[in-house]
């Protein structure tokens, strides 16, 4: 059996998503430093670039996805192991080689079996279709 790799649109939907989920954790910081008195300026910039920095690096190195992926049933895996999960080092590079070319990142998408965008290239990694371990029921 062959394996299927993620669409465009597909990844295009989880971007928007995690897009969203990134504004409600930052209004969410803001509703929170409305709490109290005064909060420093460093602290308030602080959590905001952390928030935006961290937020896909964390949760695809801890869990394979983002919300976005989540929602749109996708896993980012390693290409050698697709049963791993990247390293946080290596999901910092990829999300940051991914923010700085933008949507120019996506060109290669279609152009290789793997689906691979070039974030995906300097990586080493792909991104699958969610497929829940399927465990024997004991009935």
């Amino acid at each position: 059996m062959q394996t299927k790799y993620a669409p465009i649109s597909t990844r295009i939907k989880a971007v928007i998503i995690d897009s969203i989920a990134i504004i409600v954790l930052m209004y969410a910081a803001v509703e929170v430093f409305n709490l109290f008195e005064s909060i420093p300026n460093y602290i308030r910039i602080s959590v905001f670039v952390s928030l935006f920095i961290l937020y896909e690096p964390l949760l695809v190195s801890i869990f394979g996805a983002t919300l976005g992926h989540f929602f749109n049933d996708i896993v980012v895996k390693q290409e050698a192991n697709e049963n791993r999960n990247i390293n946080f080092l290596i999901a910092i590079i990829r999300f940051m080689t991914k923010s700085l070319l933008g949507w120019v990142s996506l060109l290669t998408v279609n152009s290789n079996s793997k689906k691979k965008a070039i974030h995906d290239y300097v990586a080493q990694s792909v991104v699958l279709p969610y497929k829940p371990n399927k465990k024997a029921s004991t009935s």
